[in-house]
């Protein structure tokens, strides 16, 4: 354990990172800077990233007198902390007038003590399927290389090896090259939301652009079930997905899906059938159920209405929907997950610990998945309209108060195969 704050670090706007011994670091809730306990502090994960914040001045705390002041040696850094791993506080910065909309990442604050670099964060998922470790390129090549060969004229595994895998090293897309594991399906071009910070479309005139292109097509129930099939009977700890980043809302084809499933289950009892959705369309939902559907991962900001209302912008739904698809999946047995963004200063306040609390008794919830959330900080509050984020507990505090009131709700972040669903969760994991 840290017996001191890190110290602060700042970019010379060359690629170049420094210390500043003369701050200690310090983290970002909402809208505040705040000094972060040295026992949430972690040394950075394998796997994570630095990022210079152009047009940013970062926040410190006066070694010598305790008092805040900005670091004007260089341009902000925060960290891209990787997957299974949950961000307790934001970098905390000042912003220039003139200065860019950062890109659809995480923005976690970073500090340096000890020759090492550190964040406050938590693991929060035992699962190995995205650690860095794993990927060694050349097989994942290979692997790409033999699943177009032997599906020469599927759109959908084309999409998946030429865009997902080699283009965007999408861990997912990578971990089917390598026939392992949870094999993504995206199945939908079109969505029924207008997320602010939607990772495949953006508006034309936005300050920000998708960090990947979407699906153009739509999958045949032929072309999913071709690699879906032996991709179930033989990866380890299997799993189906769909609802990908580069695609829409994959209950608009639920029809489609439904007609894979029912194929796919005459093949293979194997594995499980998991969608990722918004959860829009609760009869979408039931008829997929009663076709074999095993699990269901529904996104959100937040618990709240408002605050969710704000960011989807939803075509033709409204936020009861979420409530009455995990209702649905539940009372056929199936598993759920909530998909729940992570912002500290928003995620962790009195009213968004409540209304997740009421979320989770009256929808029998499975499972979250606290995940990092892939936005600047200034641009989300200020395009939902936040400028107070009310009294907050912090992150940490509030994962601690949900676990002991909900002892059997499972924490993570990824998708759990059949076998973590049935057998014990917490230590049956991907080897």
């Amino acid at each position: 354990m840290l017996t001191q704050s890190p110290y602060i670090l700042y970019s010379d706007g060359a690629g170049n990172i420094f210390e500043d011994t003369s701050l200690y670091a310090t983290g970002r809730s909402g809208w505040d800077a705040l000094p972060i306990p040295t026992n949430e502090w972690i040394e950075m994960p394998t796997g994570g990233n630095l990022y210079e914040l152009p047009g940013r001045k970062g926040i410190g705390i006066d070694v010598r007198t305790g008092e805040m002041r900005l670091c004007e040696k260089g341009w902000a850094v925060a960290a891209f902390i990787p997957p299974a791993h949950t961000g307790l506080y934001m970098a905390a910065y000042e912003t220039e007038k003139e200065a860019p909309t950062l890109p659809l990442f995480c923005y976690t604050a970073a500090g340096w003590v000890g020759q090492k670099i550190y964040v406050p964060a938590v693991r929060i998922e035992h699962d190995i399927r995205q650690e860095s470790e794993g990927y060694v390129d050349d097989l994942i090549e290979k692997g790409a290389k033999n699943i177009l060969k032997a599906y020469p004229h599927n759109r959908l595994v084309k999409h998946l090896m030429e865009n997902c895998c080699m283009t965007y090293t999408c861990p997912a897309a990578r971990n089917l090259a390598l026939g392992r594991w949870e094999c993504p399906v995206p199945i939908s071009p079109a969505c029924n939301a207008n997320c602010i910070g939607c990772i495949s479309f953006q508006p034309s005139d936005e300050t920000i652009i998708s960090t990947q292109d979407r699906l153009t097509f739509k999958p045949t129930a032929e072309e999913i079930v071709e690699f879906t099939v032996p991709h179930l009977q033989s990866a380890p700890f299997p799993l189906i997905s769909f609802g990908q980043g580069c695609e829409g809302e994959p209950l608009l084809m639920w029809e489609t899906i439904r007609e894979s499933i029912i194929e796919i289950r005459k093949h293979t009892q194997n594995g499980s059938i998991n969608i990722n959705s918004n959860g829009s369309m609760p009869e979408a939902v039931k008829a997929l159920c009663e076709a074999g559907l095993n699990s269901i991962r529904v996104s959100t900001n937040s618990a709240r209405k408002n605050i969710y209302t704000s960011y989807y912008l939803p075509n033709n739904y409204e936020f009861e929907n979420l409530f009455e698809t995990l209702k649905i999946v539940r009372s056929y047995g199936g598993w759920t997950s909530l998909n729940y963004f992570v912002f500290p200063g928003m995620t962790d306040s009195i009213e968004e610990y409540e209304a997740l609390r009421k979320l989770i008794k009256e929808t029998d919830l499975c499972m979250i998945q606290w995940r990092n959330f892939n936005i600047d900080p200034d641009w989300y509050l200020g395009k939902i309209g936040v400028t107070e984020t009310g009294e907050c507990m912090g992150v940490k505090k509030m994962m601690e108060l949900i676990r002991e009131e909900f002892p059997t709700l499972k924490f993570g972040y990824f998708n759990p195969s059949m076998e973590r669903i049935k057998g014990d969760f917490e230590t049956d994991f991907a080897h």
